[in-house]
């Protein structure tokens, strides 16, 4: 995807809540009306499939993750009620339930359980950085820069996608995370490119997991000198989990 220039796409536009679909950042009315607008208007269908393609580089550095088990047995339960057979299955089993040999085995069942409860965690520990992905279409404020953005928690990385926006010369974007009333954190200078990513340490990974404000100031050649913005704030928006 190429940058645009000033006269690029105004947020609201088709192209904007194409991407914004793709993405994953439309509220749930919004979305579901882009739904139906990709089945109805074949250029707007074309403008996600673009938006398709050129956001896919961003899922480049994050490796596919099996979901677990337990995800597809949820599922079953919310899709399939229980059928007659199943349920006549039950009836049957009532009189085993009552015998004094169900509740023995329940009752070894439950001691093997509370032991493999116990040895999990020791054989296998859960992962330090939790399986979490965001999204941001951060939009202009008082410019024309646009930006999207996908944290990955697992890589603690941040891809970046530009929409729109060029940077005078002389002068460079850079990335911020605002939590509250606490002091911006520095992601770093954002890179030119089409699509780019930049690392993420640990005072910005807390930032960002507990529900941070990405930000884009505009700085001196090289950054802000001083490790905390000095220019105007050119794009901004708040995390959602994907």
């Amino acid at each position: 995807m190429s940058s645009v220039d000033q006269n690029g796409p105004e947020r609201g536009s088709d192209d904007i809540v194409a991407a914004e679909y793709v993405l994953g950042v439309l509220p749930a009315d919004e979305r579901q009306a882009a739904s139906r607008r990709i089945e109805s208007e074949p250029d707007f269908a074309r403008l996600v499939e673009r938006w398709e393609s050129d956001l896919s580089p961003l899922a480049a550095a994050y490796p596919e993750v099996e979901a677990p088990a337990s995800i597809k047995a949820a599922l079953d339960r919310r899709l399939f009620a229980q059928s007659p057979s199943a349920a006549l299955d039950e009836s049957r089993g009532r009189s085993f339930l009552s015998g004094p040999a169900f509740w023995r085995g329940l009752a070894i069942a439950s001691l093997a359980a509370l032991a493999l409860v116990v040895a999990l965690p020791l054989l296998n520990p859960p992962p330090v950085t939790p399986d979490l992905r965001l999204v941001a279409s951060l939009a202009p404020q008082d410019s024309d820069v646009h930006y999207f953005v996908v944290y990955d928690a697992r890589t603690r990385d941040v891809g970046l996608s530009h929409v729109t926006g060029e940077r005078a010369e002389g002068r460079d974007f850079e990335l911020w995370v605002i939590d509250g009333g606490q002091a911006p954190v520095s992601l770093g200078v954002i890179p030119a490119g089409s699509n780019v990513h930049l690392a993420v340490g640990d005072d910005a990974r807390r930032y960002i997991e507990s529900g941070a404000v990405f930000a884009i100031s505009l700085e001196p050649n090289g950054g802000s000198p001083t490790g905390q913005p000095t220019g105007p704030v050119v794009a901004a928006g708040d995390l959602k989990t994907i």
